[in-house]
């Protein structure tokens, strides 16, 4: 069994393309599923998806077997992270604070958040991900 982290877009893939990770565990930041509702919103707004696909995928999303951290230790890794790293938005390094206190591999394809795993923890891409998990 591998525990993957996962980012929001990540997290939205699995469930577009109805991936079942089997035995694996996936782990996100507690804000993982508002990131993945404001994803969607904005795909909405956009013209992307109808009202009723986005409602549908966000309900999809609330199966999605994940378990969610938002402790004061990730907090304080993420924010540690945010600082090291210059970043103006802490929140955009909690996946990978997450990952580098309970998974095995963060799962991104976001470039920033690839390259600042560099050194922290394993990083994969979306496909290497598919493979490991089917």
């Amino acid at each position: 069994m591998t525990r993957f982290a996962i980012d929001a877009p990540t997290a939205l893939r699995i469930v577009r393309d109805g991936i079942d990770v089997g035995e694996h565990q996936l782990v996100g930041a507690g804000a993982l599923r508002s990131q993945v509702m404001q994803l969607l919103y904005t795909a909405v707004r956009a013209g992307d998806l109808s009202d009723a696909e986005g409602r549908a995928q966000l309900e999809a999303l609330a199966s999605l077997k994940v378990r969610l951290l938002a402790d004061r230790v990730s907090r304080a890794v993420a924010w540690r992270l945010a600082v090291q790293l210059d970043w103006d938005d802490v929140a955009r390094a909690e996946p990978l604070a997450v990952a580098s206190l309970q998974a095995d591999v963060l799962v991104t394809d976001d470039p920033v958040l690839a390259a600042a795993a560099e050194g922290v923890v394993e990083r994969i891409p979306w496909a290497a991900f598919v493979r490991a998990v089917r």
